[in-house]
């Protein structure tokens, strides 16, 4: 499993303190510094089951100044969102857990983390 983490972010350290307390098996990634190309996060997206812009921070100032929240959340669009978050990951929800049955989950709760680990 791979959990992608911001170490300023107090959700990643708690995701990252349950993993410990749990003793999983996991890789850090750091991914303001390893950035995720377009198509791994393609591939993110396709294990979440989400879209995008369900996993984009549109609260984080580069958002605002992209304006992110006016863009269509359409099909059409999809690759537009994606472009965005590989060239700003900053506005990269997190943290992501890839879990070892190849799906992935958005990390933010205890609760998330622990279905990530009963994958």
């Amino acid at each position: 499993m791979e959990i992608w983490i911001n170490p300023a972010c107090s959700k990643c350290r708690s995701a990252l303190t349950l993993l410990d307390a749990e003793n999983a098996d996991y890789t850090v990634r750091r991914y303001l510094e390893d950035v995720p190309s377009e198509d791994e996060i393609r591939g993110v997206l396709e294990r979440l089951g989400l879209e995008p812009w369900d996993i984009t921070r549109t609260q984080e100032a580069e958002a605002k100044e992209l304006g992110l929240k006016e863009w269509p959340r359409d099909a059409g669009s999809r690759d537009r969102w994606i472009t965005a978050l590989a060239g700003h990951p900053k506005l990269i929800q997190r943290p992501i857990i890839t879990a070892n049955d190849g799906t992935a989950v958005v990390g933010r709760t205890d609760e998330a983390v622990r279905d990530a680990l009963s994958r």
